[in-house]
Parts: structure tokens; sequence; C-alpha cells
């Protein structure tokens, strides 16, 4: 066998000592994330969010550290001031000598594809705070009030040791309620002033909340929107033992209701130990991220599809009059569903065929 050339050498040896510093970054930077090193969970939250080759090696680092952390969604149309609340909550929590981490997902232009990421300036109060991590991701048009990311993002926060977590979703309207199924506590925020509340919040809102907060609670109209939104959930059935939404009265830019805010949340997850629902939630969750990972795989090999042979095999038994196209699907997918799963979170695999629907 001849040997290699000098330069091929010297090429396969770097290639080699490159592959060796990525395998050894992933986990050094998540014990410095663990150790509350920013920069380090902004590398792994940016790796999340660009499907890095390393996002596989990434969860399975952070699988043994996540599931302790309270994870609370924030939603609720533009306007009512989900921003000043998350701030007002992340103050509460710090009160409490907790660590806070804040995803704070804002819309994508349609038009030159970038983002106000606004939250991180109304957040300038807790920059210089070593206990928050504060992240403003785009929704890179992903709907459903969440960037595709997320869950994901949520995890590096979870196992950088955050005690809360606070996923504060884009202004939506009826239908973005993805939200709900990330949060061990969704609330839904309202506000007076913004014509009739309760019709924004009943098709889809309505439905998902834990805790209603109505904000803003100092203008004209908010006893009225409380009263109004307290009827509409009067109309809902509960099952005997079933956790009942309350609803609180907050002036999120003073403070005023906050910490009623917060003591409800904390009601709303001791219920949810109690009775099982939070573990049903959690279980919920990672159902849903695995499946999602798994139509991305079964995407990206479909996106190989028309390149495949296989392919081409089928359909000329189908033209004879061999097969039929319905037993010619079942073989396809059955010999598709045979070969090795694509590496999930590798650019050209599963991961960017998610993040493109």
């Amino acid at each position: 066998m001849s040997e290699p050339a000098p330069d091929a050498e010297a090429g396969g040896a770097a290639g080699h000592h490159t592959a060796d510093r990525r395998r050894r970054s992933v986990p050094d930077l998540v014990e410095r994330a663990r150790a509350g090193d920013p920069r380090a969970v902004g590398r792994l939250i940016s790796m999340v969010e660009d499907a890095s080759p390393d996002l596989r090696e990434v969860a399975a680092t952070l699988a043994p550290y996540a599931g302790k952390a309270r994870i609370v969604g924030i939603t609720g149309a533009p306007g009512v001031g989900k921003s000043t609340c998350t701030s007002a909550l992340v103050a509460a929590y710090r009160r409490q000598g907790l660590r806070v981490g804040v995803l704070a997902v804002d819309p994508t232009s349609p038009f030159s594809g970038g983002a106000l990421l606004g939250d991180r300036v109304r957040m300038q109060d807790h920059a210089t705070d070593p206990e928050v991590f504060i992240r403003s991701m785009a929704t890179r048009g992903h709907l459903g009030g969440l960037a595709w990311a997320t869950p994901q993002a949520v995890r590096v926060l979870d196992a950088a040791g955050c005690a809360v977590i606070l996923v504060e979703t884009v202004g939506v309207g009826q239908s973005e309620v993805e939200v709900a199924g990330l949060a061990d506590t969704t609330v839904v925020l309202l506000a007076p002033g913004m014509g009739d509340a309760v019709q924004v919040a009943k098709a889809g809102l309505l439905e998902v909340g834990d805790v209603y907060v109505v904000n803003k609670a100092d203008r004209e109209g908010a006893e009225r929107v409380r009263r109004d939104l307290r009827n509409m959930l009067a109309l809902g059935t509960w099952p005997e033992g079933a956790w009942k939404p309350p609803i609180v009265l907050s002036v999120a830019t003073t403070g005023e209701g906050v910490d009623a805010v917060v003591d409800a949340v904390h009601r709303h997850h001791t219920d949810g130990e109690n009775t099982g629902e939070l573990a049903r939630r959690r279980v919920r969750r990672a159902r849903a991220e695995v499946e999602a990972l798994a139509l991305a795989d079964l995407r990206a090999r479909l996106d190989r599809l028309p390149r495949d042979h296989r392919l081409d095999a089928v359909a000329a038994r189908v033209a004879e009059g061999d097969l039929d196209p319905y037993r010619a699907a079942d073989e396809l997918v059955g010999q598709m569903l045979g070969d090795q799963p694509s590496q999930i979170g590798d650019p050209n695999g599963g991961a960017t065929a998610a993040r493109s629907r």
C-alpha cells in the first residue's frame, strides 16, 4: 500500500484535530453554561438556532441536566404589555434569589428577513445581572407565536441552572397559541382600551390560559374586562378538582399586582405537581418535540425522493400494470423507513427542513 502524500497526511491530521476540538467544545460549553457563563449560554443557543452539525451532541450533553426549571409562557395580543410584564416578573423572581432565563420571540419581517429584537431594549434593567439570561429570538417565518428553535433553547437555559424560564411570544391573535404546549404555566395578558379584549381571547387564548392578567389596570375599563373575562370562563365546563384560572389585575410599569401574578403561577405549579398534570404536560411536550424531529427526518428523506432510483423502479412497475400506486407507495415508504436515519441537526438534514416549514 502506498503511503499518503505529505499534504494529504497533513490535511487529514488537521481535519482530525478540528474534529477533536469540536468534540471537546460542546462539553466545555455546557460546563461553562452550567457555571453561569453568559457567553457559553449564548453560544449554545446560537448553535440551536443555526442548526449546527453538533446539534445532536449538544442535545445529548444537555439531556441529563434538563427538566428542573419552571417554564412560564407569557402571551397576549400586541400592546398588552408583555415585555414590561416579563421584566417585572424577572425582578420579582430575582428578589426570591432565583436564576431566571428569558426567551423573547419577535416576528421576522417577510420583506427583509430581519427582526427588531426590542425586548433587549425594554429589559435593560436586568442587562448587567449575571443571574439573568435574556435572549431575543426571531421567528424566521415560523408560525404559532414562537421560533422553531424555542424548545431546544429552553433546554439550554434549563441546563444552565435557571430556576424559572419566561418565554414571551410575539403579539398573537386567536390561533398562535403554540406556547401552551411548551410551558408548564401559560399566562395570558389582556388590557383595557384595546377594543373587545375578550373577543381577542375567546377563540384561542381563552382556551389555553392557566393564569389571566388584566394589565394596565390603572386604565378605565379594567374592571369591566375582568368581569367579562370571568363571565366567559364561567361558561366553560371544569372537571371536579380541575384548576380554575384566576384573574389578576396588574400595572406592570409600577410593579403593582406582579407579586399576585407570581403567586398565581406558583399555585398553578403546585397544583400541577399534586394532581400529576405537570408531569403529563411535560410528557406531551417531549412527545411533540420528538414527533416534530421525526417528521423533519421523514421530510428530509422525501426531499431526496425525486433523486432516489427506487422511485423510478416502482414507477416503472406501476406504468406496466404490475403494481397499483397505493401498494407502490407503501413499498417505497417501507424501504425508506428501513434506511439509516438522517442526521437531524445537519444543515442539509432534518433541522433545516423543520425550519423551512
